[in-house]
């Protein structure tokens, strides 16, 4: 009777403790391990082969990319479309007509000036010109003295002379005032009136905009001195100073981007117009500009600029971009851990070179990634991680 019991105890104490172990006990009475179900990895799937036949296995490659060397710039007038505007003549100025920023066309007076060598100079052609013209009326009587016998030829001789000598200061003057500014039509005008005017008016050489005046009313003016700046900004230059180290793949044609900070959302192309033959010794660069056309006046000189310019090639790996899943903010690709199982690994990318990215963190060896529908791939462990499965 007390083995009965004692059994039975055991029994019991034997079913209590297979019931906090998690095992349990078969048909025979025999107890078996109740294993807990395996958990699923969060970034690997495992496709069905309908599934599989729309991916492409690959490897990364090896490719020549070639790097964008961003160099800052600036935009500057076009020097070929400056002129320095000023005045042949020493004066002090009575009026300016334009103001800085002002738009002026060729010929147009942009100061005025009063002179005192421009009125002793028209003064001087006034003298030789009445001069010329009464010696050129005595040879003239001298000629008909002769034909009459009162004179002989030596006088002809003297007064033709005379002429000639005349003749020859006025030209003298004439290329003075020329040079002064005046034109055959002021010269002409000079001989009618035989009025000398001391104003000299300083006139635009080129039609463009005033940069700069750097003169003011009352200042004197010297034949050396620059009065206005002006320039035509419907082409300027954009340069940049490229580094020393960068200047063996820079040549003129070149083709390259540029991006001015004030319309930093319009790319510009264009190609390399000059390259420096010297490097600037302060700051070890060579100077290089593109030409850059600009109708309406967006590019305004002194405008701060970017300037992308190739680099050397280099060889390096590159995947498709289709095999790039972008999540949680970190670049991915699938690598095959299986012939049907795929898993979702991060990975450090870097330029994008056409369609491809360049690859600065390294696979494994044989290591096969999805080089395309890697984004489908993506969406399908997202429907079994909800399915559960």
């Amino acid at each position: 009777m007390k083995t009965d019991i004692s059994v039975s105890l055991c029994a019991a104490v034997l079913a209590a403790s297979l019931c906090f172990t998690g095992c349990s006990v078969d048909g025979a009475g025999t107890p078996t391990a109740g294993a807990a179900p395996a958990q699923r990895n969060p970034l690997e799937v495992k496709v069905k082969p309908e599934v599989l036949e729309q991916l492409t296995i690959g490897v990364p490659e090896w490719a020549a990319v070639r790097g964008n060397l961003r160099v800052p710039g600036r935009v500057e007038a076009d020097e070929t479309r400056v002129a320095r505007v000023g005045s042949p003549v020493t004066g002090r100025i009575a009026e300016l007509e334009v103001q800085e920023g002002q738009t002026v066309h060729r010929g147009q007076v942009l100061a005025v000036l009063h002179s005192t060598e421009l009125s002793d100079s028209q003064f001087g052609y006034l003298r030789a010109f009445s001069q010329q013209q009464l010696t050129q009326r005595a040879a003239a009587r001298a000629r008909q003295l002769l034909q009459a016998g009162v004179i002989g030829d030596a006088e002809l001789q003297r007064r033709d002379s005379e002429f000639q000598q005349a003749s020859a200061e006025v030209a003298t003057w004439r290329d003075q005032l020329k040079v002064l500014g005046l034109t055959e039509s002021a010269i002409r005008k000079l001989e009618t009136t035989r009025s000398v005017n001391s104003l000299y008016e300083v006139a635009a050489s080129i039609d463009g905009t005033v940069l700069e005046r750097k003169m003011t009313v009352g200042q004197v003016v010297q034949p050396a001195d620059t009065v206005f700046v002006v320039a035509d900004l419907s082409h300027v230059w954009l340069v940049a100073d490229v580094p020393e180290q960068a200047v063996a793949n820079v040549h003129v044609g070149k083709t390259v981007q540029a991006e001015v900070s004030a319309y930093p959302e319009q790319q510009i192309r264009g190609a390399l117009s000059f390259v420096g033959a010297t490097v600037q010794p302060d700051t070890r660069t060579v100077r290089a500009r593109m030409n850059l056309p600009n109708p309406d006046h967006r590019y305004k000189p002194a405008m701060l600029a970017m300037m992308l310019l190739e680099d050397r090639a280099e060889r390096l790996l590159v995947i498709p971009n289709t095999a790039v899943v972008r999540e949680g903010n970190q670049d991915h690709v699938f690598v095959q851990s299986a012939p049907d199982t795929f898993l979702l690994r991060p990975v450090t990318l870097g330029a994008e070179v056409g369609d491809k990215r360049v690859l600065t963190s390294t696979l494994r060896d044989g290591e096969k990634i999805v080089t395309v529908g890697a984004f489908h791939l993506n969406n399908e462990r997202k429907h079994l991680a909800l399915q559960g499965e």
